[in-house]
């Protein structure tokens, strides 16, 4: 959603300017484990009663929260709940980790194969995936057998498909045309 990007993005700047003065990795551990607070339906059922007020909703997270929070998290927090985006904080913990990556010239790629790719085959494919998109790639692996054979990688908005899927689908399109 273009609105809740645009409603965390200067959330996100803020809290990566002072967090890169600061542990980054603590940061995102962080804010990672509010943004999976934020997004139970019952918290923001909570949170959006009148009868609850924002000290309430602050100390409930920060009890449900299972890392200490720095005082920079903390400070997001209170203001986020003061202004009433607790349903933006996934988004601003997804933005976050875009500036952290950009930063540390990380990409974040999925490959997604028809079959489990062993663990000693995974370093070489990483190799390979790296040197084809030129940056270092925190790789996520996904099966999803409809590929039939081959990956597909995604890497922000590249993709690279190898699939038999694919390739059947650019003969059909070849046939018909």
């Amino acid at each position: 959603m273009a609105e809740l990007a645009t409603l965390a993005r200067p959330y996100a700047e803020a809290l990566f300017e002072v967090a890169a003065k600061g542990d980054v990795q603590a940061a995102l551990q962080q804010i990672d484990a509010l943004a999976a607070v934020a997004a139970d339906d019952q918290l923001r059922q909570f949170a959006d009663s009148p009868k609850v007020t924002s000290q309430q909703v602050f100390d409930l997270i920060a009890s449900v929260v299972s890392a200490p929070m720095s005082v920079t998290l903390q400070n997001l927090l209170r203001t986020v709940i003061d202004n009433g985006r607790i349903t933006v904080l996934p988004e601003i913990a997804a933005q976050f980790h875009r500036l952290a990556n950009a930063n540390a010239g990380v990409s974040d790629a999925t490959v997604s194969s028809a079959f489990p790719i062993a663990p000693a085959q995974l370093p070489d494919v990483v190799a390979a995936l790296e040197r084809r998109f030129g940056r270092r790639l925190n790789v996520t692996v996904a099966v999803e057998p409809a590929l039939i054979g081959g990956i597909r990688v995604v890497v922000g908005d590249e993709v690279m498909d190898t699939s038999v899927k694919a390739r059947l689908e650019q003969m059909r399109v070849a046939l018909t045309a």
